[in-house]
């Protein structure tokens, strides 16, 4: 009977010294990955269905891959559904006008630069305008997706009206044959308001999720049925319904959990970042309308950003042009999960569209043309107050 005992109170050690040993679980907080709450039983399915297709399928040349490409999984861009890196930055390239992108036939508008064996990748023409791209963070994108047109149109100013020095405007784009304008559309001239993409150049997540297939992975599908390297209609490589399940895991992933929240630093760097105009293109508080999807449907939520174009100056000026974007605009990008951007990106900041600074300060001082003010704003602050506003913007 004794060594039954001894088993028996052996693994009662183990057990005891396994939960004091054993990693702990990090804080949702921390993660940008993960659900909205209150998803149905059916939805987590698709939820799921989606994290698969998007973080473990990786194709290759036997599955549809190429034979031009950027990367061979959707995940391979968005560790953790977080930002990219400069080593998976996109090039974009071609001048646009009314018509659209004037370099297609060179390979526009997004360079593959990897290719199968037996091809060659794409070369930047020489002396055509490009620019680079960082992945963005994947997080809370059904949130933004479900902001009213309407409400997009009110935070626009763009003759300045109120001479406050900020003029934001929406991105105009065609829409592709098979993207559905939304039930509370508004249109100009045929042209519909973009929201997604640096630029807001992209419509909806079906969108962005059936162009990253082909422009990324050289994967066709119904929705974009044409091989990046012959031009030529194929039979689709990805089927709708895998799509449609990125789609859907796109647009349930949660959004960014603030934290500290209880800091009075965090909360003096708040008051700052408003004090010195910061909000008035990085918008704390959006509303989203109604949704199939219960747990998305008109919910107040804080992004930090208005969904429109603005002018940032020469120093953010890359030549590219998309939708009615020029050079020097840029969508507000928004800045909740900014804190967590060092976890998917190696464990330091690559920021701006391009990722060309390494801290948020760095960030601040590119701010050119409307948002001049608010970096002038910034530098006169003492050094301490400059550490509380960093500090708040950690903190989302």
């Amino acid at each position: 009977m004794i060594r039954p005992i001894l088993i028996f109170l052996f693994s009662i050690w183990l057990l005891a010294a396994c939960e004091k040993t054993s990693p702990s679980l990090p804080d949702d907080s921390e993660l940008l990955d993960g659900p909205v709450e209150g998803l149905s039983e059916a939805e987590t399915r698709q939820f799921l269905a989606g994290d698969v297709a998007f973080n473990d399928h990786v194709f290759m040349a036997s599955t549809g891959l190429g034979p031009l490409f950027v990367s061979t999984s959707c995940g391979s861009c968005h560790a953790g559904d977080g930002k990219g890196h400069l080593s998976n930055a996109l090039t974009r390239f071609g001048q646009w006008d009314e018509t659209g992108n004037q370099f297609l036939h060179l390979g526009g508008p997004q360079l593959q630069h990897r290719a199968l064996p037996g091809y060659s990748p794409e070369q930047l023409p020489p002396g055509i305008p490009f620019t680079k791209l960082v992945p963005p963070a994947n997080t809370g994108l059904g949130f933004l997706e479900l902001v009213s047109d309407a409400d997009i149109l009110a935070m626009a100013d763009p003759d300045d009206a109120d001479g406050d020095g900020v003029s934001g405007k929406p991105n105009w784009i065609s829409l592709p044959d098979y993207a559905i304008p939304r039930p509370d559309a508004v249109s100009q001239n045929g042209f519909y308001i973009g929201r997604f993409g640096k630029k807001a150049a992209v419509y909806d997540l079906l969108q962005q999720t059936a162009r990253a297939y082909n422009q990324d992975m050289g994967i066709t599908s119904t929705y974009e049925p044409f091989d990046t390297y012959s031009g030529f209609e194929i039979d689709m490589e990805v089927n709708n319904q895998t799509v449609q399940n990125v789609v859907f895991y796109l647009r349930t992933l949660k959004a960014p959990i603030p934290r500290d929240t209880d800091e009075p630093s965090v909360a003096i760097g708040k008051s700052l970042f408003e004090e010195i105009g910061c909000a008035k293109c990085h918008r704390s508080t959006l509303v989203t309308g109604p949704s199939t999807i219960g747990s998305l449907a008109n919910r107040v939520f804080q992004p930090y950003t208005d969904l429109l174009l603005h002018d940032m100056g020469p120093e953010l000026d890359d030549g590219y042009t998309e939708g009615s974007a020029t050079t020097a605009e840029w969508r507000t990008p928004p800045l909740w999960g900014l804190g967590l951007s060092k976890n998917s990106q190696g464990g330091q900041y690559y920021l701006l569209h391009d990722g060309r600074v390494q801290s948020i300060e760095a960030a601040i001082l590119l701010h050119g043309g409307e948002g001049t003010q608010s970096r002038a704003a910034y530098q006169s602050l003492n050094t301490v107050q400059k550490a509380q506003l960093i500090t708040f913007l950690e903190s989302l």
